[in-house]
């Protein structure tokens, strides 16, 4: 039997890509001062990931990762309607809402950002694994373990 899409849903707070992006998230929020405070944690992450992941597959196959994930993000967070893939790859937002996109957990907030890194995480271990993905990880954030995606997964990534 096929699963409905509020079954998906509800199983992705449970999923090794949501694990490791609340994981960052935390990690961006610890570092942030100065102009970054402003910026949401998760988005930061998001664009810190740029420069690797360019490295990896270019720009062109970085800012299709990125648009990928924007659209399955904005059918769960309504609010990241106002984000979208520059040509660069880099993370624009749309002058038309920037009220919307704040560092709370309001719409915008930190949790419809921690969807959109979740998204782009559960991609990229789809496309890549989950130990390779780990590790490019750790070319950014270098306390990242295997811990981080989940507690089950952790003996299939040493």
């Amino acid at each position: 039997m096929p699963l409905d899409r509020d079954s998906l849903l509800m199983s992705d707070v449970s999923s090794p890509a949501h694990h490791l992006a609340r994981f960052l998230v935390a990690q961006e929020d610890e570092k942030a001062h100065g102009d970054e405070a402003a910026m949401i944690p998760a988005l930061h992450a998001v664009e810190k990931l740029r420069v690797p992941l360019s490295k990896l597959s270019g720009v062109e196959g970085y800012r299709s990762l990125l648009s990928r994930a924007l659209t399955l993000a904005k059918a769960r967070a309504a609010s990241l309607g106002a984000l979208e893939a520059g040509l660069d790859g880099s993370l624009l937002v749309s002058n038309t809402a920037p009220s919307e996109m704040n560092g709370d957990d309001s719409a915008g907030g930190t949790e419809d950002g921690v969807i959109l890194l979740s998204e782009m995480l559960g991609l990229l271990i789809s496309f890549i694994g989950e130990a390779l993905t780990l590790q490019l990880l750790r070319a950014v954030w270098p306390d990242a373990t295997p811990e981080h995606m989940n507690i089950q997964h952790k003996e299939r990534l040493r």
